[in-house]
């Protein structure tokens, strides 16, 4: 890392972008998935911190498409072909999805972990987006840091240390 590079935050239920020497953070991925999606000749990567799987669950007029994976996803892909990236190139790995309570109830709604995991892979099946590498589920939270020059995905597990995919 040189002293130029600068990491992009990116927040919960928010998106962002990057471009070689910058990274892309995002923390407190518990039950969230964070989907970095990057175009390795266009040397670009950006990142979305999904909090729910589906924008129909929105209870407001005003939709913050990073929210969800659907809409999240979708505006993501816009954002980085407007900056130059080729569809057909795009890639992604994404993090997150732990279950992060334990419930005595199996009820769905509160599944959101697993569930978010699901409508993320399903969105990018739907956009061609080959799914490199993932690390999901279990029930710690995480920060991940992607960097555009390698693409790797740097993902720091509460207990449970630091991996690269």
């Amino acid at each position: 890392m040189n002293s130029l590079s600068q990491v992009v935050k990116v927040g919960i239920a928010d998106l962002n972008i990057v471009r070689p020497p910058g990274t892309i953070r995002t923390s407190g991925l518990g039950s969230c998935v964070g989907v970095v999606i990057y175009d390795e000749r266009a040397a670009i990567a950006g990142m979305v911190h999904v909090m729910l799987p589906d924008s129909s669950l929105a209870k407001t007029e005003k939709l913050n498409k990073a929210k969800f994976a659907d809409t999240g996803i979708a505006e993501l892909i816009s954002i980085l072909k407007g900056q130059g990236a080729q569809a057909y190139r795009l890639k992604s790995k994404i993090a997150g999805g732990a279950q992060m309570f334990q419930f005595s109830s199996q009820s769905n709604l509160m599944r959101i972990g697993p569930r978010n995991i699901e409508a993320v892979k399903q969105k990018l099946l739907q956009e061609n987006i080959q799914l490199v590498a993932e690390d999901v589920g279990g029930n710690s939270g995480r920060t991940i840091e992607f960097d555009p020059a390698s693409f790797l995905l740097q993902i720091r597990t509460v207990n449970k240390g630091v991996r690269e995919i």
